[in-house]
């Protein structure tokens, strides 16, 4: 326990908490609450089109910024309290992570729908891959949040927090590669897009446009959001962490991938023989 670790608003100055401010109630708690809606929205959807795969880890990042935002609701009259800061600090440094594990377990679908021809990869290894890098990431920032909470020294939370950071850097690294390698197969398919069929139309509906749109917007809203992850900014948090993770996860809820494969989810290899009966 730190020496502030038992300060009040009336016995130390702002300057000694864990954030250098005070945080805004109303901005927090909107955010909790659409975070909220946005959960029973997943369980909603999850639910009604059996995609069990991609709402687990909507769901629990949606848990996560929950938890994050009543963490921060909490510092408002306790910003000395460490608890409370960990469960802010951990909860939305950590809760993309499963966001971006969502968006990786479509890019195998959309392949499937739009052509295996197109990708230099076969859709399993794309998800392989990259669920792998998320994972690496997820662990990495566990295990700074992990040093974090138990050390009694700042240069031993300090360490924590660096950890932390690394694991976000990689999980920066990988949703970049991610996004070249999604746009470079876009590209792919636009080239090379077979003379129209009836199967050609049903891949061109504006139903999956807009999902792939969805996705799209989804992938670069938590780049950004990924800077201001450990930032003493209230300004920049809600902005670059709160707008845009709130973005992503609306897009991925209120475009969900069933606009894709409707209820079709399953695995790729399922969705693909379904694709060949239709043909």
């Amino acid at each position: 326990m730190s020496d502030t670790d038992n300060c009040t608003l009336q016995t130390c100055p702002l300057s000694d908490a864990y954030v250098e401010y005070r945080p805004n109630m109303a901005g927090n708690i909107f955010y909790l609450a659409l975070f909220a809606i946005l959960l029973i929205g997943q369980i909603g959807a999850g639910v009604m089109y059996r995609s069990w795969s991609f709402m687990l880890p909507m769901v629990a990042g949606l848990i996560l910024e929950v938890l994050g935002y009543l963490g921060r609701i909490l510092l408002h009259n306790k910003p000395f309290s460490f608890d409370a800061f960990l469960i802010y600090l951990i909860c939305l440094t950590i809760a993309p992570a499963f966001f971006t594990a969502g968006i990786y377990l479509c890019l195998g679908r959309v392949i499937t729908v739009y052509g295996e021809e197109f990708s230099r990869l076969k859709p399993r290894t794309y998800t392989y891959l990259f669920v792998t890098c998320d994972l690496i990431s997820l662990v990495l920032q566990a295990a700074g949040g992990a040093v974090t909470s138990i050390a009694d020294e700042q240069s031993l939370r300090d360490t924590g927090v660096n950890i932390m950071i690394a694991g976000l850097v990689f999980q920066v690294a990988s949703l970049v590669v991610f996004s070249v390698l999604a746009i470079e197969y876009g590209v792919r398919v636009l080239r090379g897009r077979r003379l129209h069929s009836p199967t050609q139309e049903r891949r061109s509906s504006w139903m999956r446009r807009s999902f792939l749109l969805g996705m799209y917007i989804a992938s670069e809203s938590l780049e950004g959001g990924f800077h201001s992850k450990l930032a003493n900014n209230e300004v920049a948090l809600m902005i670059l962490e709160g707008a845009m993770v709130s973005i992503a996860c609306i897009c991925l809820t209120g475009l969900h991938p069933a606009l894709l494969v409707g209820k079709n989810w399953r695995t790729p290899q399922a969705i693909a023989r379904d694709l060949e009966v239709e043909k």
